[in-house]
Order: structure tokens, then sequence, then C-alpha cells
């Protein structure tokens, strides 16, 4: 709670000087409201009205549980940019104090929110933009995209950060020279997924890798790495090749620090049914395979531990919050609430499981906040 207060205590309060309920108080209680489940603001004030002993032990709640009304209002209008920028200063307080290291691989993606769309608007919900940190299992940031435009919205949430000693990827959406301008400015390296939209560029990084690992004689650097796992019937084999970016490659002088390219043979076995894909990368790592390995394989974090979660844990594409400013901030409060759950290693369970017990054990509820 200390370290909640500190971190959104600057945050600014849109309504009136006269309103009942303290920002403060309204955040809190919605915050531990998802923890426990809750969806929606009317859960929020359920939520309040059963649990107002406990919450009672933080907050001085003068005027009782804030109503449906309350929450709702709040997250209408609610500056997200705001709301975003002290949800990254909390997590960098919480990082440092739980000593929880946010370097390493970086994933930048896109994710829509399937529900926040207005009446007779299905096909334009709205778009946000995800930086996922991989090893640590945490929502580094979340950004609307101007526009449903991903590509800059990208752009804008990476200047919002501080990624020394990083690895950035994205895929082919954000293969671009400006990007990758961005990563390296902020302190970071990249991987970039390289497919048809450099048409011209992917090719040439096709032939010259084919080339390269029949021929070694071409003088560059090549590195080889190679995994296999396997479970539920299924057997994935990963074949990385990195080699040197040669100086013919097109464009090679306008993507700053263009030090590698690399190849991901990948080949899936499913009850004796084998398929293979084979996908490209430009890179600024220096040529090692294990490294550019890690690196390519730990993007799906992002899907799997983050989009996946949201979507069938807290429903989050469900959600018809779509207001104002709500489905922005309701966007980065799920994101909190993830970070905080994903931390909490005393139950041995998935987030689904954490956020269960959070509703039925006062404790454990109180032990994760606490956290």
């Amino acid at each position: 709670m200390v370290k909640f207060k500190k971190a959104f205590r600057r945050l600014p309060d849109p309504r009136a000087r006269n309103a009942r309920h303290e920002l403060m108080d309204v955040l809190f209680v919605a915050l531990a409201a998802v923890l426990c489940g809750a969806e929606t603001c009317c859960d929020m004030a359920a939520f309040g009205r059963a649990k107002e002993g406990l919450l009672r032990q933080f907050l001085p709640l003068p005027h009782g549980v804030p109503s449906h009304d309350t929450f709702s209002r709040v997250f209408r209008v609610l500056d997200p940019q705001a709301f975003e920028r002290a949800f990254r200063h909390f997590m960098a307080a919480f990082a440092a104090a739980n000593g929880i290291s946010l370097t390493g691989v970086v994933a930048v993606d896109g994710k829509a929110l399937r529900g926040a769309y207005e009446r007779g608007c299905s096909a334009t919900p709205i778009h946000m933009v995800n930086v996922w940190a991989v090893e640590a299992r945490m929502a580094l940031a979340t950004h609307k995209a101007p526009g449903r435009n991903e590509v800059l919205g990208a752009l804008e949430v990476l200047q919002m950060l501080s990624l020394e000693g990083c690895t950035v990827t994205a895929d082919a959406m954000h293969c671009n020279r400006s990007f990758a301008q961005q990563v390296l400015e902020r302190g970071a390296d990249y991987v970039l997924a390289l497919k048809d939209n450099h048409k011209h560029l992917r090719q040439q990084v096709e032939e010259f890798l084919a080339s390269a690992r029949e021929d070694r004689t071409y003088g560059f650097e090549i590195s080889e790495y190679r995994t296999v796992d396997g479970e539920h019937g299924r057997i994935e084999t990963r074949k990385y090749w990195q080699a040197t970016a040669p100086d013919f490659l097109p464009e090679k002088a306008e993507w700053r620090d263009l030090k590698s390219v690399g190849m991901v043979e990948a080949t899936r076995e499913i009850n004796g049914q084998e398929t293979m894909e084979v996908r490209y990368y430009l890179s600024s790592l220096p040529v090692k395979a294990s490294e550019f390995g890690r690196a390519v394989r730990s993007h799906w974090g992002i899907e799997n531990s983050c989009h996946w979660v949201l979507d069938v844990v807290f429903r989050e594409d469900d959600c018809r919050i779509r207001v104002g400013n709500a489905a922005e901030n309701m966007s980065t409060l799920r994101r909190l609430a993830l970070n905080l759950l994903r931390r909490e290693k005393t139950e041995k369970r998935g987030v689904h499981g954490k956020r269960l017990r959070a509703a039925l054990d006062d404790n454990y509820l109180l032990k994760i906040l606490n956290s």
C-alpha cells in the first residue's frame, strides 16, 4: 500500500473538488477488486461492500464504499497517460524493492481490446501496444495506438522507457528503421522479424544465409544452435543460424548498428505429421546463435504469459467498457493486477487460482497487496 500511494499520489484527480471519495481510495479498491476477479465497475462496488471491513484497515472511507457510478466516472475521466505513467513508476519501485531485474528480453506487440468499440464500429476496437519483460514476466508499459496505428504506438511507448541492457524483440510489423533507431537510443539491442513487408531485403538475407551455410569460405562469422522440446505428443525442433550482416545487403547502411542476420527453421511433429516453418531476422546483436535463439524464442512470452492470460483469465476481449478513457485505464489496471499476481510465489497455482484464493482468503489478498 505504501508503494502504491507513493506512485499514484501525484495522479491528478479530474473530478470536482467536492468529490466525496478520494481518488487513491477508488483506485486501491478497484485494484483489490480486479485481483479478486472483478471485471466491471458493478463488480468493484460489490467487492467493496463485501470487503468493507478489510478495506478500512488501509483506507478511511469516510463516506463508505464508492458506488459503481463513482468507479465508472473515475475511469472515464482519468487521464490514461498520467495513469499509465504512474503505473510505470509503481512497477519500477516494485521491482527494485523485490530485487526483480527488468533487463533481458523485452517483447513489444499490439493487442486489440475487442469489446471496446462504439456501437456499429465493431471492426475498429481500441488497439493497445504492450511492452513485456520476458524473464521477469511483468508488463512494463501499455499504450493506446493513435488511430489504431500500432507502428506509431510502438514508437511512442518506447520513448517512455529506459531499456539499458535489454534486447527488444518485435514482429515484422515493427521491422523498420525508425523502430530500430528508437530501440538503440533507449540503450537496447533489437531482434526484428523480417518478412515480405521488406520483400527484397528478405530475399537477399535468405540467399546470403543459404550460401553462407553451404560454403564457409565466404569469411563471414556464422553460428549455429539447436533445441528440441515437446510435450503432449508434440515434438518441436528449432535450428538457429546467425551470421555477420554482409555489406552488400541493400539498405544496410540505413539500418543503424545492423550487425547480424539470422534464420530459424522450426519443425513440429504431431502424431506423425511434420510441418516446417522458416523465419528470418535482422539484429544489432553480435553473432552468437544461442543468444539470438533465446531472444527469438522468448518473444512468444508476450503472447503466452500476457495476452493469453488477459483474454482467458481476465476476459479482456469480452469487456464492453468503452466510454471515455475507461477502456485504456482498465487495460492498465489489469496489467498492474497481473504483475502483482505473477510475483506472488507461495501459491503454486496459475493466475486464475490465485485470483480465486484472493477472493476467498483475506490474508492471501493482503499478502499480494503488501508484496
